[in-house]
């Protein structure tokens, strides 16, 4: 018995999305690991979800954690088109990052584009930033600079020095973050255990 379709067009959104795991990030630098953006991603989510549960339970936020986790799931999926810009270049200059933010909306309009019309604003709320009040993304911005220091950690732990500048530069934003306890409270508690081998943690 055949299922009748009640879309108007197939989509390649998903086909896009499986793809973040071939753009690699810190692209011009050696990795001991290397690092995908479907990878960074979930790694996102999972602690922005944290941050707004800390910030709910002991900073009197009144965010909703989950939105946050699925804003931050999403909040790369444009490098699907554009690539990972890294940093450095990005911030470059006033005029580059301009000229790079319209890259990255015209690539959320291009994404946004593929689905079924039915489900467009819905994806919109998550892939636009206009639509993601500033305070989540205030927490996404700041799970995605403690996922990107953890990844240093993790490198030079590995003996790789490359990331060791990098390193020191996200080491002040982090702990800098001081109009966001829930920060702190993270690194605090949960960031020490990164640095353990398995047999640490299974002890």
């Amino acid at each position: 018995m055949g299922i009748s379709l009640m879309t108007d067009k197939t989509s390649s959104f998903y086909a896009y999305l499986s793809r973040l795991k071939w753009i690699k990030r810190w692209g011009l630098m050696r990795n001991a690991h290397e690092d995908n953006v479907m990878e960074h991603s979930w790694d996102v989510a999972v602690i922005a979800h944290a941050l707004a549960l800390i910030k709910n339970r002991y900073f009197d936020g009144q965010v909703d954690s989950n939105v946050v986790a699925t804003v931050a799931l999403f909040h790369d999926v444009t490098e699907v088109i554009t690539g990972d810009l890294p940093t450095p270049i990005k911030y470059h200059s006033s005029a580059l990052l301009g000229a790079y933010k319209q890259i990255e909306h015209q690539a959320e309009e291009t994404l946004l584009n593929t689905l079924p019309t039915d489900f467009i604003e819905d994806y919109r709320k998550l892939l636009d930033h206009e639509y993601v009040s500033k305070e989540h993304q205030q927490i996404i911005k700041a799970a995605d600079k403690i996922s990107a220091y953890l990844k240093c950690k993790a490198e030079l732990k590995a003996g790789n020095t490359e990331f060791e500048v990098a390193m020191k530069q996200l080491e002040k934003i982090v702990f800098g973050m001081e109009d966001q306890p829930e920060v702190l409270f993270f690194m605090q508690t949960f960031a020490p255990g990164c640095e353990l081998t398995l047999d640490d943690l299974v002890k």
